[in-house]
């Protein structure tokens, strides 16, 4: 197996010669065989290990190995300690998600901290085989049955071509130790069932399996490869980006032959499952929207806009002295001798009517105020439906006020009872500057 492994490095990962290499490592069989193949092979390594704390001693057991591994093997070794259910319970996920966002953030800390350049992890040909089947299982298109990647970015994945026979084969001759973990054994978990009941009683129906689903693999990849050559196109006739969107032009796509699934290509990476509503808002009326947990679809008359939703949004008041703000926008304020032409970016106001400090914030449900050139009020949410300003659009927009007054709708309508009259004495020229 060592030969076969030099050669798949030499094949795929050539430039991994020279890297500082940071391998994670449970201290179970797969991870124990990737350090000796690795060390064996001649490439500077340290070990990485996560104490999840879910297991009591043997959790602990598991870390003393894994750090007496790196002693024997003479290699550096990082070991942390995580509270993983209080995290999970926290941010309400499952143990096994809180595990793996604990464990990537801190392999991340450690690349960036201590200039390690890859993370090598011991996904197998097995591992390829069970997540094909669980992808599978919850419905998912071509791109959800072509693997696990050998690389994704800065995680390298150098057993994919070796089964758990293999590797375990390898072990033996060797005679080398890991530690075995007792939640392996239970079937609560998909994964586990599959790897315990299911996928033995399928190998035993064809010794070829593994090689055979290799060749699927492959076949299904290329196919994923015209994909996205074909989306290449489709996105740049299609799609334009804005600062803060997507927007997807609805008569282009419509000229293109499967809409849906064209969609479903541009769309599945935000984490959309409803599809059907997907496609339906091709046809719907502007302002219907479609969530996703990160991202929102809005039908806006001609365009599908996608935005990414803010979580951790607050309306949060700046307030806003003489010199002005540039934090969270850019606003000059400067006195001004004439007025001058007003500008979506530039506005006049009459100095005397203003009360320092000003505020600025967000837009919110029930602001109104007397745009230019009117005598009456005029509800925000009136006045954005008459200029057309989609939905995404309005919610980026700031608000200048003056004692609770809307003094500028900033880059669209000033207020008319802060303009410039006859009587006015000193005249401040405000400047937002995008």
């Amino acid at each position: 197996m060592l030969a076969q492994f030099i050669k798949d490095i030499e094949i795929h990962f050539s430039f991994l010669k020279e890297k500082k290499l940071l391998i994670a490592c449970s201290g179970g069989l797969d991870s124990v065989v990737l350090t000796h193949l690795m060390k064996r092979s001649g490439f500077q390594i340290a070990l990485a290990h996560c104490n999840f704390s879910l297991r009591g001693k043997e959790s602990d057991d598991d870390e003393m190995f894994v750090i007496g591994l790196a002693k024997q093997l003479e290699i550096p070794v990082f070991a942390e300690t995580f509270d993983t259910k209080t995290f999970a319970r926290e941010h309400k996920i499952s143990t096994q998600i809180a595990a793996r966002e604990l464990r990537y953030a801190w392999f991340a800390e450690i690349l960036k901290d201590f200039k390690y350049d890859y993370l090598l992890t011991a996904h197998h040909l097995d591992d390829d085989l069970e997540t094909f089947f669980i992808n599978l299982s919850r419905g998912t298109g071509l791109n959800g049955l072509t693997g696990i990647p050998k690389q994704n970015n800065k995680i390298i994945r150098p057993l994919l071509n070796f089964s758990k026979e293999e590797i375990s084969k390898f072990a033996n001759e060797n005679s080398l130790k890991w530690r075995e973990d007792s939640s392996n054994k239970k079937t609560d978990y998909l994964r586990n069932k599959l790897r315990l009941e299911m996928l033995p009683k399928f190998k035993e129906t064809n010794e070829a399996i593994l090689k055979n689903f290799q060749k699927t693999q492959q076949n299904l990849q290329d196919s994923q490869s015209l994909i996205d050559d074909y989306m290449a196109l489709v996105y740049k006739l299609t799609v334009t980006e804005a600062e803060n969107s997507y927007n997807i032009n609805i008569p282009k796509i419509l000229e293109l032959p499967h809409t849906d699934a064209l969609l479903y290509q541009l769309l599945f990476d935000f984490g959309f499952t409803e599809w059907k509503d997907v496609s339906n808002l091709l046809d719907a009326q502007t302002g219907k929207q479609v969530f996703s947990k990160t991202h929102r679809l809005l039908k806006n008359r001609d365009e599908l806009v996608l935005t990414e939703i803010d979580t951790e949004k607050t309306n949060y008041e700046f307030l806003i002295y003489e010199d002005g703000i540039t934090t969270p926008i850019n606003l000059k304020i400067e006195p001004s001798k004439y007025i001058g032409e007003t500008e979506k970016n530039l506005i006049y106001v009459a100095s005397e009517k203003l009360n320092f400090p000003l505020k600025l914030r967000k837009w919110e449900r029930g602001d109104s105020f007397q745009p230019f050139g009117m005598t009456g009020k005029k509800k925000l949410s009136k006045f954005f439906k008459d200029e057309k300003i989609a939905l995404n659009e309005k919610e980026n927009i700031w608000l200048l006020l003056c004692d609770e007054k809307i003094v500028w709708v900033i880059g669209h309508r000033m207020d008319d009872r802060f303009k410039v009259t006859k009587e006015s004495k000193k005249i401040l020229k405000i400047i937002w500057k995008a």
